[in-house]
């Protein structure tokens, strides 16, 4: 009996193989003989979404980066630097310049000099406790843009229009404003009368009512503020190791080291660069218009020394 065998089918597996591509290289006998490279597969593809999370998350580090260790925007509320810097200014500071620790030769890095203008955290009045309360003088909070006069060991006495400092008086250039405009409205820039001829060592502009300057040149002797303590009425203030002594460039209408002492290393911000924007904040605002109307044009830009 004949046994029928039934068919037989065989599967064949069929195995995915990595795409492979071909390359020829050459032997030392000169024979080429062929390099086989298999192609790693490619990731999943980025959505729109996504490229767009991690830009805006890299540029949130790099500003927060900028913002703690490189440079600050600050606005200047305060006529006491006029018109160095005038009411409305919206500074960036320099941070990196004065950054604590070692300095390095390629950085640009240096220690506080005289004449740099300084942003620092107010560091409070010992004689005037009652006017550390208002909002823009909290201490250790609020901040505050001052010259630096004395540097850690210096000695510095104020003598009527002339600051001294190790007895040697600070080649400044004094310059006579109309008092009556600046204490009547102190967010408008100082009316300029008169000015001394600038001497070739004078780095630097100074402004006093000028009422002051003449009675300087009568002779007669200037009796100064009530509020002030450090470096006045003939007792030379001996600075503080890491520690400065600062004034504003609007003399006669500035609180500044003369009444609350010295300004600690560790409160100095950095260094006032220049204007990116100005606004008179002596005009109205009616309309958007007035934003462009009243934006000081010629300011920005300007390098704050």
């Amino acid at each position: 009996m004949a046994v029928m065998n039934e068919p037989v089918t065989t599967e064949k597996k069929i195995v995915e193989k990595p795409e492979v591509f071909s390359a020829r290289s050459v032997r030392p006998n000169g024979r080429e003989r062929d390099l086989k490279v298999e192609a790693k597969p490619a990731g999943p593809p980025k959505t729109v979404i996504r490229e767009y999370f991690e830009s805006a998350v890299v540029t949130v580090i790099m500003a927060l980066f900028g913002m703690t260790f490189v440079v600050q925007a600050v606005k200047v509320p305060t006529a006491s630097m006029e018109n160095t810097i005038t009411v409305g200014d919206h500074l960036l500071v320099n941070k990196f310049i004065f950054a604590p620790g070692p300095t390095f030769p390629l950085l640009p890095q240096r220690e506080i000099r005289r004449g740099d203008i300084i942003v620092f955290k107010y560091p409070g009045n010992p004689f005037n406790q009652e006017r550390d309360k208002d909002e823009d003088n909290i201490p250790f909070k609020v901040n505050y843009v001052k010259r630096v006069i004395g540097l850690p060991g210096d000695e510095v006495e104020v003598r009527g229009l002339k600051v001294y400092v190790n007895g040697s008086p600070l080649p400044e250039h004094i310059i006579a404003v109309d008092g009556r405009v600046a204490q009547g409205n102190q967010k408008a820039p100082l009316k300029i009368v008169a000015e001394e001829p600038r001497k070739p060592e004078d780095r630097y502009d100074v402004y006093y009512f000028e009422q002051n300057v003449a009675a300087e040149r009568q002779g007669r002797k200037l009796s100064p503020s009530p509020d002030f303590n450090f470096a006045v009425n003939g007792k030379p203030a001996r600075i503080p190791a890491n520690s400065y002594f600062v004034m504003g460039d609007d003399r006669d209408n500035s609180l500044d080291s003369r009444a609350w002492g010295y300004v600690p290393r560790d409160l100095v911000i950095g260094r006032a660069m220049f204007v990116y924007w100005s606004y008179d904040e002596t005009k109205p605002f009616n309309s958007p218009i007035d934003f462009f109307t009243n934006t000081r044009w010629s300011r920005t830009g300007t390098m704050v020394k």
